[in-house]
This record gives structure tokens, C-alpha cells and sequence, in this order.
């Protein structure tokens, strides 16, 4: 069985209209979920939030702009420095509009990540145990 990949970075968030500053990001895969990988966002010993991210969506968001829903990713460009933007939308606030908070990862460690966990489970060769799934599904219900 393939190993567990992990990767920990120092990434930018900008919450609302607040300056970047710096957290932990800790990006998990684990073969047994193929299609997904994990990302864990951390600052002074506290987790902030948890997020599971589609693997094939956050290679392609560092080629063009995706997603439509609470997740969305696209490459940005800082001079030098080539980026991932990754915005998060949460639950709605009193004004109607949504808690956000964007994520700003330096796009060559996240393709290093990509390509460990291709290492570790090839693009178009997962496999996903269907009995196994519709037991977990099951036992949520």
C-alpha cells in the first residue's frame, strides 16, 4: 500500500479586509481517499479550519481560474513569485454576505505536493472501494 504524503508550508491568509499574515498549512494525502487531499490551516498551536479539497481541482487551479461554490482557486502572480490563490466562503453573516477568507500559497510547493501524492496514486488510477463507500454512507444516515 502506498504511504501517507505530508507537507507543511507557511502560507498567507487575508481574512476580510485585514492584511496578509502568516499561518501553517499542513497538506495530507492519503491513497485510501484518492480523489482528495486535506489542508489544515493552523496559527500559535490552534487549528483555524480543516478543509478537503478535490486533488485534480487544485492542479488545475494553479493553470486557470476553478470552482463556483465555497471553494475557489486560481494562479495569481506577486513579481517573482508565482502563487495560488484559494478562497473560502463560510457561513453567512448578519449582512448577508459570507465569511471569507482567501489563502495565498506559493504555487511551486503546492506542484511539488501534487506530485508526490501522483507518486504515491497516479492521476486516473484510483480506486475507490464501492462497498466499503456505501457502508460509510450507511452508517452516516
Amino acid at each position: 500500500m502506498n504511504s501517507l504524503v505530508h507537507k507543511s508550508l507557511v502560507v498567507q491568509l487575508q481574512a476580510g479586509d485585514t492584511e496578509r499574515f502568516p499561518v501553517l498549512a499542513h497538506l495530507s494525502y492519503d491513497p485510501a481517499d484518492p480523489f482528495a487531499l486535506t489542508v489544515v490551516f493552523s496559527h500559535d498551536g490552534r487549528v483555524l479550519a480543516r478543509w478537503t479539497l478535490d486533488r485534480e481541482m487544485v492542479g488545475e487551479g494553479l493553470l486557470r481560474p476553478v470552482g463556483v461554490g465555497d471553494v475557489r482557486l486560481r494562479p495569481e502572480s506577486r513579481g517573482l513569485w508565482e502563487e495560488l490563490r484559494m478562497e473560502f466562503l463560510g457561513d453567512s453573516r448578519p449582512d448577508g454576505d459570507r465569511h471569507r477568507a482567501v489563502v495565498y500559497v506559493w504555487a511551486a510547493a503546492v506542484a511539488a505536493f501534487l506530485r508526490d501524492t501522483h507518486a504515491a496514486v497516479r492521476p486516473g488510477e484510483e480506486q475507490v472501494c464501492v462497498d466499503d463507500f456505501l457502508a460509510e454512507i450507511m452508517a452516516e444516515g
